[in-house]
């Protein structure tokens, strides 16, 4: 089992030019890479990263990164074409690979080797990547487990955040098994309406935000692009949206672990969640609840908690009667089943 841990660095200005001259650097071996590979009859991993090394002849300041920094865009590079390579078997369109611009690289990785987490037992721990230097780190909980990766990351906010990958972390061994079961309905203005009766009301972060978002991103379409005020009013933007994100997980992370927390079994309905939001008047409402986030989320808690999680397809689940299964036909405005064996039950508005 894998485990992800996201923490927030604090490079001094030196450090943010380094690490931004590390990512432009990952950038340009990622576009040699691509167009060798276009050049190529049939794609050859191993040829393309043996030419780093006649890189790093040619171009002596890729010297200053990390070897296995600049060899892991190859693997980027080849895990781009198999997701393409994907998508074509199911029948979607899809091009070429595409040559990165400037400010299009978000993250570099340093796999396996080249860094190191010091702890010093104050607020602050140090991390090493080799060539940048010792980067201060708030971790904000323990790592558990063999580390075998470090992804930092470049936000649009101007904030970097280190992303720890362990491996081998054990399930945790609950001492007495949560028999508890429960059926959850995702819906829009009830965010949760689960089979025990409980519900949790939408908090609609997006909505919140909405009006002060437009009057920033009118601001922004009125400064000139590429100049200093343009950047920095992108900037103010980038941040309203990264604080409506951190709101939103904050609360799906809260509301998973609490479903994981309470029931050993969870039922969740199997949703087309793209073709809902693309056939849907109210697609907004949709994207600002991420449905799929929280499955996400609740999946991955579950599986190192022990707790089994179903995915029901949800057709005629409303016709069916619970109790006796035998069909009884509604309308969509109908918020009552009545079945002949005397079960009665109000359904929750789903979408409303």
């Amino acid at each position: 089992m894998q485990q992800t841990y996201k923490f927030r660095v604090y490079p001094s200005k030196k450090q943010e030019r380094k690490m931004v001259a590390v990512l432009d650097r990952c950038r340009f071996v990622y576009n040699k890479m691509l167009d060798g590979l276009n050049k190529q009859k049939k794609p050859d991993k191993n040829k393309l990263q043996n030419s780093i090394p006649k890189l790093k002849e040619k171009y002596p300041e890729l010297k200053g990164i990390y070897s296995k920094v600049l060899q892991y865009e190859s693997y980027k590079l080849f895990s781009n074409l198999r997701a393409l390579s994907r998508l074509k078997k199911n029948g979607r369109k899809v091009g070429r690979l595409r040559f990165k611009g400037n400010g299009w690289f978000k993250t570099f990785t340093y796999n396996q080797s080249g860094f190191k987490l010091v702890m010093t037992g104050k607020r602050f721990q140090k991390l090493h990547l080799s060539k940048i230097g010792d980067i201060s780190i708030r971790m904000h909980r323990d790592v558990k487990g063999n580390i075998k990766q470090i992804v930092v990351k470049r936000y649009p906010s101007g904030k970097w955040f280190a992303f720890v990958c362990v491996k081998n972390i054990e399930q945790r061994n609950r001492k007495k098994l949560n028999k508890r079961k429960v059926g959850i309905d995702l819906g829009i203005v009830n965010f949760i309406y689960d089979s025990d009766g409980n519900r949790v009301d939408h908090p609609k972060f997006l909505n919140k935000s909405i009006e002060k978002l437009r009057k920033e991103q009118i601001k922004l379409a009125k400064k000139k692009k590429g100049s200093i005020n343009y950047q920095k009013q992108k900037m103010k933007v980038a941040r309203l949206h990264e604080k409506v994100l951190n709101q939103r997980d904050d609360f799906l992370h809260k509301l998973s672990r609490k479903y994981v927390d309470s029931y050993g079994f969870i039922a969740v309905e199997k949703l087309n969640i793209k073709e809902l939001v693309t056939k849907s008047y109210n697609s907004r409402n949709m994207m600002d609840a991420s449905w799929n986030k929280f499955l996400q989320f609740l999946n991955y808690k579950a599986e190192s908690a022990g707790v089994q999680v179903v995915r029901v397809e949800p057709r005629g689940t409303t016709q069916r009667c619970s109790q006796c299964g035998e069909n009884v036909p509604k309308k969509l405005w109908n918020r009552i089943h009545k079945c002949s064996c005397g079960l009665k039950i109000g359904f929750c508005r789903r979408y409303g």
